[in-house]
């Protein structure tokens, strides 16, 4: 891992996944360590009826605190935060959370794109984007917008990537920082909280 990427002080991940991603959250969410000094995100395309049981899955693989983000809600690191169902979810440049109902983007709400979007203008250089398996493009921007604010991203392998539409198309449009297989992606979260 190059230098600059260790020196950096991060403050927030943000995750966003579809189709294939879920196994993947689940094994990084199982590695990270309790004393963990970065906020987690996390964006997944889900139905927008039903009952959310994401935050007791989720919550059965940390020591973190898991819940779904609120509006107006201040990010705090060793938390996970769970974008709702059938909303945007916007990160505000005073670090709280804003919900939006506006059109679909990518047929997505929540957009990855969005919550991506908003943390590198609130977060800048001490963002880290990770954009994980799915099969439309939702996320791209994103991670190339992260780039540009000089935050971290990180794409999985395609290849090893149960769909690999949505990494893919992150390559193709952004200089990604590292590409990491699903597996990888814990260790070096608590890595980068490290520093």
């Amino acid at each position: 891992m190059a230098e600059n990427i260790l020196s950096k002080k991060y403050k927030l991940v943000v995750i966003g996944g579809s189709a294939g991603s879920m196994e993947v959250i689940l094994g990084i969410l199982s590695e990270l360590k309790r004393t963990l000094t970065l906020a987690i995100v996390i964006v997944l395309h889900r139905k927008k009826n039903g009952e959310s049981l994401l935050v007791d899955l989720f919550s059965s693989r940390t020591t973190l605190v898991v819940k779904e983000a609120e509006e107006k809600e201040r990010i705090l690191p060793g938390h996970v935060y769970i974008a709702p169902a059938d909303y945007h979810l916007l990160i505000e440049k005073d670090f709280t959370f804003s919900m939006d109902f506006s059109e679909k983007v990518h047929y997505s709400r929540p957009s990855i794109d969005v919550t991506f979007e908003t943390a590198a203008d609130a977060y800048g250089e001490s963002l880290i984007c990770i954009l994980l398996s799915g099969a439309n493009a939702d996320g791209a921007l994103g991670v190339k917008k992260a780039k540009e604010a000089k935050g971290l991203t990180m794409v999985q392998n395609p290849e090893d990537a149960e769909v690999s539409y949505m990494p893919a198309q992150a390559i193709a449009i952004a200089q990604v920082d590292l590409l990491v297989n699903g597996a990888e992606m814990g260790a070096i979260i608590n890595n980068l909280s490290a520093q």
